[in-house]
Protein backbone atom coordinates (compact mmCIF):
# COMPACT_ATOMS: atom_id res chain seq x y z
CA UNK A 1 0.00 0.00 0.00
CA UNK A 2 3.25 2.57 1.54
CA UNK A 3 4.73 1.57 -2.04
CA UNK A 4 1.77 2.19 -4.20
CA UNK A 5 1.26 5.53 -2.49
CA UNK A 6 4.84 6.75 -3.28
CA UNK A 7 4.09 6.09 -6.90
CA UNK A 8 1.02 8.07 -6.95
CA UNK A 9 2.83 10.60 -5.15
CA UNK A 10 5.87 10.50 -7.76
CA UNK A 11 3.82 10.67 -10.54
CA UNK A 12 1.81 13.84 -9.37
CA UNK A 13 4.91 15.53 -8.80
CA UNK A 14 6.64 14.62 -12.41
CA UNK A 15 3.43 16.00 -13.69
CA UNK A 16 3.70 19.14 -11.75
CA UNK A 17 6.95 19.97 -12.97
CA UNK A 18 6.61 19.57 -16.47
CA UNK A 19 3.45 21.49 -16.72
CA UNK A 20 5.33 24.28 -14.90
CA UNK A 21 9.09 23.81 -16.05
CA UNK A 22 7.90 22.31 -19.93
CA UNK A 23 8.57 25.88 -20.98
CA UNK A 24 9.88 28.41 -18.36
CA UNK A 25 9.09 31.42 -21.12
CA UNK A 26 6.79 30.92 -24.16
CA UNK A 27 8.48 31.83 -27.39
CA UNK A 28 7.32 34.68 -29.09
CA UNK A 29 6.34 32.90 -32.45
CA UNK A 30 4.24 30.54 -30.17
CA UNK A 31 2.23 33.42 -28.68
CA UNK A 32 1.72 34.65 -32.26
CA UNK A 33 0.33 31.27 -33.34
CA UNK A 34 -1.74 31.23 -29.63
CA UNK A 35 -3.21 34.92 -31.00
CA UNK A 36 -4.03 33.47 -34.68
CA UNK A 37 -5.78 30.22 -32.93
CA UNK A 38 -7.83 32.44 -30.70
CA UNK A 39 -8.65 34.56 -33.33
CA UNK A 40 -9.81 31.51 -35.52
CA UNK A 41 -11.84 30.28 -33.23
CA UNK A 42 -13.73 33.49 -32.26
CA UNK A 43 -14.53 33.87 -35.80
CA UNK A 44 -15.60 30.43 -35.86
CA UNK A 45 -18.05 30.80 -32.89
CA UNK A 46 -19.62 33.38 -34.10
CA UNK A 47 -20.34 32.14 -37.04
CA UNK A 48 -21.06 28.68 -35.70
CA UNK A 49 -20.26 27.24 -32.56
CA UNK A 50 -22.27 29.21 -29.89
CA UNK A 51 -25.49 27.82 -31.21
CA UNK A 52 -23.98 24.03 -30.32
CA UNK A 53 -22.31 25.77 -27.26
CA UNK A 54 -25.12 28.21 -25.81
CA UNK A 55 -26.24 28.10 -22.58
CA UNK A 56 -30.10 28.53 -21.22
CA UNK A 57 -29.26 30.13 -17.55
CA UNK A 58 -27.95 33.46 -15.88
CA UNK A 59 -24.77 32.31 -17.01
CA UNK A 60 -25.09 32.48 -20.92
CA UNK A 61 -22.56 34.84 -21.27
CA UNK A 62 -19.70 33.92 -18.50
CA UNK A 63 -16.80 36.21 -18.39
CA UNK A 64 -14.10 33.29 -19.26
CA UNK A 65 -15.42 32.92 -23.04
CA UNK A 66 -15.96 29.53 -24.66
CA UNK A 67 -12.85 30.92 -27.61
CA UNK A 68 -10.64 31.46 -24.94
CA UNK A 69 -10.68 28.04 -23.45
CA UNK A 70 -10.64 26.27 -26.93
CA UNK A 71 -7.76 28.16 -27.77
CA UNK A 72 -6.19 27.40 -24.74
CA UNK A 73 -6.27 23.84 -24.86
CA UNK A 74 -5.80 23.54 -28.73
CA UNK A 75 -2.54 26.01 -28.19
CA UNK A 76 -1.28 24.29 -25.05
CA UNK A 77 -1.91 20.74 -26.66
CA UNK A 78 -0.06 21.86 -30.21
CA UNK A 79 2.59 24.14 -29.32
CA UNK A 80 4.04 22.76 -25.58
CA UNK A 81 3.11 19.61 -26.11
CA UNK A 82 1.09 19.27 -22.64
CA UNK A 83 -1.92 16.41 -23.35
CA UNK A 84 -3.66 15.85 -19.86
CA UNK A 85 -5.99 18.41 -18.96
CA UNK A 86 -4.08 19.15 -15.61
CA UNK A 87 -0.91 19.55 -16.82
CA UNK A 88 -2.83 22.29 -19.67
CA UNK A 89 -3.99 24.37 -16.69
CA UNK A 90 -1.39 24.56 -14.89
CA UNK A 91 0.90 25.59 -17.73
CA UNK A 92 -1.52 28.43 -18.73
CA UNK A 93 -1.68 29.57 -14.90
CA UNK A 94 1.95 29.67 -14.38
CA UNK A 95 2.75 31.11 -17.93
CA UNK A 96 -0.64 32.68 -20.13
CA UNK A 97 -2.46 34.44 -16.22
CA UNK A 98 -1.95 37.59 -18.13
CA UNK A 99 -3.61 37.07 -21.54
CA UNK A 100 -6.18 34.78 -19.79
CA UNK A 101 -6.74 36.90 -16.17
CA UNK A 102 -10.32 35.70 -15.99
CA UNK A 103 -9.39 31.84 -15.56
CA UNK A 104 -11.01 30.09 -13.48
CA UNK A 105 -10.38 26.93 -10.82
CA UNK A 106 -9.24 23.98 -12.20
CA UNK A 107 -12.64 21.96 -10.87
CA UNK A 108 -14.45 24.80 -13.66
CA UNK A 109 -12.21 24.35 -16.16
CA UNK A 110 -12.81 21.02 -15.93
CA UNK A 111 -16.35 20.74 -16.40
CA UNK A 112 -15.92 23.87 -19.12
CA UNK A 113 -13.78 21.69 -21.25
CA UNK A 114 -16.09 18.48 -21.32
CA UNK A 115 -19.36 20.71 -22.45
CA UNK A 116 -17.41 21.51 -25.31
CA UNK A 117 -17.19 18.47 -27.21
CA UNK A 118 -19.55 19.45 -29.79
CA UNK A 119 -17.65 22.84 -30.46
CA UNK A 120 -14.70 20.40 -30.99
CA UNK A 121 -16.37 18.23 -33.86
CA UNK A 122 -17.57 21.23 -35.35
CA UNK A 123 -13.67 22.53 -35.36
CA UNK A 124 -12.30 19.01 -36.45
CA UNK A 125 -15.02 19.02 -39.87
CA UNK A 126 -14.44 22.35 -40.49
CA UNK A 127 -10.59 22.37 -40.59
CA UNK A 128 -10.40 19.13 -42.54
CA UNK A 129 -12.98 20.76 -45.21
CA UNK A 130 -11.23 24.25 -45.46
CA UNK A 131 -7.78 23.79 -45.34
CA UNK A 132 -7.77 20.31 -47.83
CA UNK A 133 -4.02 20.48 -49.22
CA UNK A 134 -4.12 20.45 -52.89
CA UNK A 135 -1.74 17.18 -53.48
CA UNK A 136 -4.37 15.04 -52.45
CA UNK A 137 -5.31 11.93 -54.87
CA UNK A 138 -9.29 12.07 -54.96
CA UNK A 139 -9.96 9.22 -56.73
CA UNK A 140 -7.78 7.25 -54.04
CA UNK A 141 -8.27 6.89 -50.21
CA UNK A 142 -6.52 4.70 -47.59
CA UNK A 143 -8.36 3.40 -44.92
CA UNK A 144 -7.88 2.15 -41.44
CA UNK A 145 -8.68 2.20 -37.73
CA UNK A 146 -6.79 2.75 -34.39
CA UNK A 147 -7.69 2.25 -30.78
CA UNK A 148 -8.14 4.99 -28.29
CA UNK A 149 -7.78 2.93 -25.27
CA UNK A 150 -9.40 3.90 -21.70
CA UNK A 151 -8.14 0.85 -19.58
CA UNK A 152 -7.04 -2.34 -20.32
CA UNK A 153 -9.11 -5.31 -21.05
CA UNK A 154 -7.82 -6.87 -17.14
CA UNK A 155 -9.40 -4.77 -15.44
CA UNK A 156 -13.89 -3.63 -15.30
CA UNK A 157 -13.84 -0.72 -17.20
CA UNK A 158 -16.57 1.93 -15.14
CA UNK A 159 -16.04 5.46 -17.68
CA UNK A 160 -18.08 6.18 -20.77
CA UNK A 161 -19.50 2.28 -19.65
CA UNK A 162 -22.45 3.63 -22.67
CA UNK A 163 -20.10 4.57 -25.45
CA UNK A 164 -16.85 1.99 -25.04
CA UNK A 165 -16.48 -1.69 -25.16
CA UNK A 166 -14.08 -4.48 -25.04
CA UNK A 167 -11.99 -4.85 -28.25
CA UNK A 168 -9.40 -6.66 -30.17
CA UNK A 169 -6.61 -4.77 -31.41
CA UNK A 170 -4.28 -7.29 -34.14
CA UNK A 171 -1.41 -5.06 -34.72
CA UNK A 172 -0.81 -4.89 -30.80
CA UNK A 173 -2.28 -7.66 -30.08
CA UNK A 174 -4.14 -6.11 -27.33
CA UNK A 175 -7.84 -6.35 -25.50
CA UNK A 176 -8.78 -3.41 -24.51
CA UNK A 177 -11.46 -1.35 -23.18
CA UNK A 178 -12.18 1.95 -25.29
CA UNK A 179 -13.42 3.17 -28.95
CA UNK A 180 -12.06 2.89 -32.12
CA UNK A 181 -10.94 5.76 -34.55
CA UNK A 182 -12.05 5.03 -37.89
CA UNK A 183 -10.03 7.30 -40.36
CA UNK A 184 -11.19 7.79 -44.40
CA UNK A 185 -8.22 9.47 -46.15
CA UNK A 186 -6.64 10.76 -48.96
CA UNK A 187 -2.91 9.43 -50.64
CA UNK A 188 -0.60 12.15 -50.86
CA UNK A 189 2.34 12.10 -52.64
CA UNK A 190 5.69 10.85 -50.09
CA UNK A 191 3.32 12.63 -47.30
CA UNK A 192 0.92 11.26 -44.85
CA UNK A 193 -2.28 11.16 -46.16
CA UNK A 194 -5.02 13.84 -45.45
CA UNK A 195 -8.05 12.75 -43.66
CA UNK A 196 -10.99 12.79 -45.68
CA UNK A 197 -13.60 11.69 -43.03
CA UNK A 198 -13.45 10.41 -39.55
CA UNK A 199 -15.97 7.91 -37.56
CA UNK A 200 -15.87 7.14 -33.89
CA UNK A 201 -17.20 3.88 -32.78
CA UNK A 202 -16.66 1.61 -30.04
CA UNK A 203 -14.32 -1.10 -29.72
CA UNK A 204 -15.44 -4.34 -30.91
CA UNK A 205 -17.06 -2.56 -33.65
CA UNK A 206 -16.01 -4.58 -37.22
CA UNK A 207 -14.13 -2.37 -39.62
CA UNK A 208 -15.28 -3.34 -42.65
CA UNK A 209 -19.09 -3.03 -40.64
CA UNK A 210 -18.11 0.36 -40.67
CA UNK A 211 -17.05 1.31 -44.19
CA UNK A 212 -20.50 -0.41 -45.05
CA UNK A 213 -21.91 2.10 -42.81
CA UNK A 214 -20.70 5.06 -43.79
CA UNK A 215 -18.83 5.00 -46.71
CA UNK A 216 -20.75 2.79 -49.22
CA UNK A 217 -21.40 5.27 -51.88
CA UNK A 218 -18.43 6.74 -52.31
CA UNK A 219 -18.46 7.10 -56.45
CA UNK A 220 -15.02 6.21 -59.18
CA UNK A 221 -12.74 5.55 -56.02
CA UNK A 222 -9.99 3.48 -55.33
CA UNK A 223 -9.61 2.49 -51.57
CA UNK A 224 -7.21 0.71 -50.10
CA UNK A 225 -7.37 -1.52 -47.13
CA UNK A 226 -5.92 -3.82 -45.28
CA UNK A 227 -7.24 -7.97 -44.94
CA UNK A 228 -10.18 -7.29 -42.48
CA UNK A 229 -11.84 -5.27 -45.61
CA UNK A 230 -12.54 -8.41 -47.76
CA UNK A 231 -16.26 -9.02 -48.63
CA UNK A 232 -15.79 -10.28 -52.80
CA UNK A 233 -20.06 -9.90 -52.54
CA UNK A 234 -20.21 -6.67 -51.32
CA UNK A 235 -17.32 -4.94 -53.48
CA UNK A 236 -18.03 -6.43 -56.52
CA UNK A 237 -21.73 -4.66 -56.41
CA UNK A 238 -19.97 -1.33 -55.12
CA UNK A 239 -17.52 -1.50 -58.34
CA UNK A 240 -20.84 -2.34 -60.58
CA UNK A 241 -23.00 0.42 -58.97
CA UNK A 242 -20.51 3.33 -58.12
CA UNK A 243 -17.04 2.27 -59.65
CA UNK A 244 -15.65 1.99 -56.81
CA UNK A 245 -13.24 -0.81 -55.90
CA UNK A 246 -11.51 -2.06 -52.52
CA UNK A 247 -7.82 -3.42 -53.14
CA UNK A 248 -6.53 -5.27 -49.83
CA UNK A 249 -3.65 -7.49 -49.29
CA UNK A 250 -4.56 -11.61 -51.01
CA UNK A 251 -5.48 -13.77 -48.45
CA UNK A 252 -5.14 -17.40 -47.83
CA UNK A 253 -8.52 -19.52 -48.64
CA UNK A 254 -9.14 -22.41 -46.18
CA UNK A 255 -9.49 -25.76 -47.99
CA UNK A 256 -6.94 -24.61 -50.75
CA UNK A 257 -4.75 -27.58 -52.13
CA UNK A 258 -0.89 -27.09 -51.53
CA UNK A 259 -0.04 -27.19 -55.19
CA UNK A 260 -2.38 -24.38 -56.04
CA UNK A 261 -1.19 -22.38 -52.85
CA UNK A 262 2.49 -22.57 -53.99
CA UNK A 263 1.75 -22.12 -57.74
CA UNK A 264 -0.04 -18.52 -56.90
CA UNK A 265 2.43 -17.74 -53.82
CA UNK A 266 5.23 -15.66 -55.84
CA UNK A 267 2.22 -13.60 -57.61
CA UNK A 268 0.23 -13.25 -54.13
CA UNK A 269 2.97 -12.21 -52.53
CA UNK A 270 3.52 -9.42 -55.12
CA UNK A 271 0.27 -7.88 -55.13
CA UNK A 272 -0.07 -8.21 -51.31
CA UNK A 273 3.22 -6.23 -50.84
CA UNK A 274 2.12 -3.69 -53.32
CA UNK A 275 -0.86 -2.96 -51.83
CA UNK A 276 0.39 -2.81 -48.62
CA UNK A 277 3.00 -0.09 -49.62
CA UNK A 278 0.20 2.22 -50.94
CA UNK A 279 -1.88 1.95 -47.23
CA UNK A 280 1.22 2.32 -44.89
CA UNK A 281 1.01 5.99 -45.02
CA UNK A 282 -2.53 5.40 -43.14
CA UNK A 283 -0.51 3.88 -40.07
CA UNK A 284 1.96 6.62 -40.50
CA UNK A 285 -0.34 9.72 -40.04
CA UNK A 286 -1.51 7.15 -36.60
CA UNK A 287 1.62 7.35 -35.79
CA UNK A 288 2.03 10.94 -36.12
CA UNK A 289 -1.87 12.05 -34.56
CA UNK A 290 -0.56 9.99 -31.66
CA UNK A 291 2.76 11.82 -31.11
CA UNK A 292 1.40 14.78 -31.58
CA UNK A 293 -1.52 14.48 -29.17
CA UNK A 294 -1.21 11.41 -27.27
CA UNK A 295 -4.54 10.57 -28.40
CA UNK A 296 -4.50 6.60 -27.68
CA UNK A 297 -4.12 6.87 -24.20
CA UNK A 298 -7.72 7.93 -22.83
CA UNK A 299 -7.27 6.50 -19.38
CA UNK A 300 -7.90 10.09 -17.39
CA UNK A 301 -10.95 10.34 -18.80
CA UNK A 302 -13.68 10.35 -16.46
CA UNK A 303 -16.63 10.96 -18.69
CA UNK A 304 -18.64 10.30 -21.73
CA UNK A 305 -18.22 14.02 -22.77
CA UNK A 306 -14.39 13.95 -21.81
CA UNK A 307 -13.43 11.37 -23.95
CA UNK A 308 -15.55 12.76 -26.79
CA UNK A 309 -13.45 16.00 -26.47
CA UNK A 310 -10.14 14.11 -25.63
CA UNK A 311 -10.80 12.47 -29.26
CA UNK A 312 -12.13 15.35 -31.02
CA UNK A 313 -10.24 17.77 -29.26
CA UNK A 314 -6.59 16.34 -29.90
CA UNK A 315 -7.72 15.94 -33.62
CA UNK A 316 -8.19 20.04 -33.88
CA UNK A 317 -5.51 20.14 -31.96
CA UNK A 318 -2.86 18.17 -34.29
CA UNK A 319 -4.20 20.03 -37.22
CA UNK A 320 -4.66 23.65 -36.22
CA UNK A 321 -1.15 24.46 -37.61
CA UNK A 322 -3.54 24.44 -41.05
CA UNK A 323 -5.09 27.51 -40.20
CA UNK A 324 -1.89 29.65 -39.24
Amino acid sequence: MLKNLVKTLEVSILEDYFAVNYLIMTPKDNLLNLVSIYLYISDLHQKTLKYVSFRYSNNSEPIFTDPEIISIYLFVIHEIQLFKIKQIYKYTKMHLLSWFPNLPSYVAFVKRINRLSESFKIITSVILTDFKPKDCFENISLVDSMPIITCSAKRNAKVATEITNKGYNSTKNLYFYGLKLHALAFKRLNKIPFIEQIYISTASENDLNVFKQNWNSIPNRTFYGDKIYIDNDFFNNYFKTFNSTMLTPIKNIKGTPEIIKQRDKAANELVSNAISTVRQPIESFFNWLNEKTDIQKASKVRSSNGLLVHVFGKIAAAFIYLVF
